[in-house]
């Protein structure tokens, strides 16, 4: 993707982008989204299942019977990378697998997250690996069923400044909005593969998540940590430009996001928990092939600032065609849980083979 791609067409002044209120996308406190907001259109047709062999058998599974089956899952309502989420309610595809979602918008902290799902105030979850992995370390009841897509994180910096590439961050302030956030683990294991200690030669300042480009402008960091939508409308304003992203070479065919689900629902229901796995992989394959539908779809948690445009860009961005389970998701989750050691965060100890093995499920063996 070029720069133009990335920043969607003309500059967006940074005032009208936070009185528009960007924050609202992640300021949502924690509720229930019920699937009634949504008038199913029936179940989607039209998906190339050819591109997915390994998906168009599992979809071809029997659905449930019975009544269908009430499900709470949790999601992050303003991530734009989870749009398959509201797709797979509006176009049907938890319907063909007899599924009743109530959608969880979910604030509160990740080991709170793991803990609603692993003692069944939810279901199911979403979130990022390099978020989840640290707590699973320490035992929730939890398994994690799929990866859901890759292109969540990016490195941003004022297109006049001399940072052009990650090596650049070395000796430099960078604003993120967690100090224990995905994106800067991500980050600092690429930096740590560079041969750059990215606990002394890095100097991370947290500062609110919707006001990392101030701290920039204000001269304060040289550059900062952002995710979509609020990154990738930064980037229309032509001040700022991309440094790296979690897209940049052998991560392009790697996921961010991870489906997780209660573990208890894994033993005792196991066709259950496949179907909401399924059911989300049709709709992250749907989102791939029918970019602006999903946008349509996830339109209304989108920031007011984000035209449809911006949010297809989004989608078509973000890579919904690559959802793996089986050996390629244990060998991703091994591979993260390793790269989490180099920087100090997994504890020395950890086996991380037998911790892959630990957490994944293969709901589709059932």
């Amino acid at each position: 993707m070029n720069s133009d791609d990335k920043r969607g067409g003309r500059g967006l002044d940074r005032r009208h982008l936070l009185q528009a209120g960007l924050a609202a996308a992640f300021a949502a406190p924690l509720g229930a989204l019920g699937a009634q907001a949504f008038a199913p259109r029936g179940i989607a047709s039209g998906i190339d299942f050819s591109e997915f062999p390994l998906c168009r058998t599992a979809s071809d599974a029997p659905a449930l019977t019975g009544a269908p089956r009430k499900l709470k899952l949790s999601w992050n309502a303003g991530a734009v990378c989870l749009a398959p989420v509201p797709v797979a309610i509006e176009h049907g595809f938890f319907q063909k697998h007899n599924l009743d979602v109530e959608l969880v918008n979910y604030s509160g902290s990740t080991d709170q997250l793991l803990e609603a799902i692993a003692t069944g105030k939810s279901d199911a979850g979403l979130g990022m690996a390099l978020r989840w992995l640290k707590p699973l370390e320490q035992g929730f009841d939890v398994k994690i069923a799929a990866g859901t897509h890759g292109g969540c994180m990016r490195v941003l910096s004022r297109a006049d400044s001399g940072v052009a590439r990650l090596a650049d961050l070395k000796g430099k302030i960078v604003a993120v909005g967690d100090l224990a956030g995905p994106d800067k683990n991500f980050f600092s294991i690429q930096l740590a593969k560079l041969g750059i200690d990215p606990n002394k030669d890095v100097d991370w300042r947290a500062y609110p998540g919707n006001l990392l480009n101030v701290a920039v402008e204000k001269g304060e960091v040289q550059a900062f940590l952002s995710s979509d939508p609020l990154a990738y409308l930064w980037l229309k304003d032509t001040q700022y430009k991309e440094v790296a992203s979690n897209l940049d070479g052998e991560f392009r065919e790697k996921s961010c996001c991870i489906l997780g689900l209660r573990g208890s629902l894994v033993r005792e229901e196991p066709q259950v928990a496949r179907a909401i796995t399924q059911a989300l992989l049709d709709a992250a394959m749907f989102s791939s092939q029918n970019a602006t539908a999903a946008a349509k779809s996830f339109q209304p948690y989108a920031p007011k600032a984000a035209t449809l445009a911006d949010i297809e860009g989004m989608v078509r961005y973000h890579t919904h065609h690559h959802h793996p389970v089986g050996d390629v998701l244990k060998r991703e989750l091994k591979a993260y849980a390793d790269d989490l050691k180099s920087v100090q965060v997994f504890k020395p100890s950890t086996d991380t083979a037998k911790f892959a093995e630990r957490i994944y499920v293969d709901v589709f063996a059932v």
